[in-house]
């Protein structure tokens, strides 16, 4: 996301000032960050919420001193922005709910690592999943959840107790990255890699690795590249005269082992980031 950023910065001709906090719960860094930003009156301001109620007043103050800004990757209850610019996560939930339904032959249990309360992306994409298995799939039960409040070891421990106390699970599904992390080292810690059906969420190096390894049957992938070029674009093109739409969707992509080696899906796991990063 930082390098489609920067490409977006390096091909637009603006200077892009990068910054986030240390950890994706340290909501009250990321107020400063945005505050010291908003101080500095930059031209034009693209955040990825933690939390979706914690920055609204920062929100307000961009606004009062005219700064456009983009909201993208996760929403915010606040309708003080210009630009919306995310994956359609309830949809990526669902996406991720037919798949797992399918490779259960639609009956079996399951359980949900969930990422973080108060996360808007993950929760709309959990509340799609779940849409989805209750209104199609009556086959299938979710019978436990835990978050990770992403941290790749509390999902690691839920996922090894979710698979003591149901010996008969037969499928998993985890919202994010550190949550899809943490629920793959425990199935290869049990040695229950590829008896255990799981779609995971997100397509670090990790993952893409547990997905050929059959640790993983399908990924559901963002594109973070293009979501971070995107971000800058529209406020470039604030500044240009041109106001973008109010709401930018992207889709999601569902990925399994035997599609690793298409074009398109290379180029979406593995830009070349290390052109922009130094």
């Amino acid at each position: 996301m930082q390098a489609g950023a920067l490409a977006a910065g390096r091909e637009l001709k603006v200077d892009v000032l990068w910054n986030g906090p240390p950890s994706e719960t340290d909501y009250a860094r990321q107020v400063q960050i945005v505050d010291s930003m908003i101080a500095r009156q930059v031209d034009g301001l693209a955040v990825a919420a933690q939390d979706r109620s914690t920055l609204n007043a920062s929100l307000d103050r961009a606004a009062i001193a005219h700064i456009p800004v983009t909201v993208f990757d996760s929403g915010v209850d606040s309708t003080n922005y210009m630009t919306f610019l995310a994956t359609n996560n309830y949809q990526a939930g669902q996406m991720a709910a037919r798949k797992l339904a399918a490779l259960l032959n639609g009956k079996g249990k399951i359980a949900m690592i969930e990422h973080a309360p108060g996360s808007k992306s993950t929760m709309d994409r959990e509340a799609g999943f779940e849409d989805i298995m209750h209104k199609e799939f009556p086959g299938v039960q979710i019978v436990a959840r835990q978050y990770d409040m992403s941290e790749r070891s509390k999902a690691m421990d839920a996922t090894e107790n979710f698979l003591t106390a149901y010996p008969d699970l037969a499928g998993l599904f985890a919202s994010a990255e550190p949550g899809s992390v943490g629920t793959g080292l425990a199935l290869k810690s049990r040695h229950m890699a590829g008896k255990v059906k799981y779609v995971a969420f997100d397509a670090s190096e990790d993952l893409v690795q547990d997905l050929r390894d059959g640790v993983i049957d399908a990924l559901v992938a963002q594109d973070p590249f293009r979501m971070g070029y995107q971000a800058v674009k529209t406020l470039v093109d604030k500044l240009s005269g041109v106001t973008p739409p109010k709401v930018i969707d992207l889709s999601a992509t569902v990925i399994t082992k035997g599609d690793l080696e298409k074009p398109e899906i290379k180029s979406l796991l593995f830009p070349d980031i290390k052109k922009y990063l130094n």
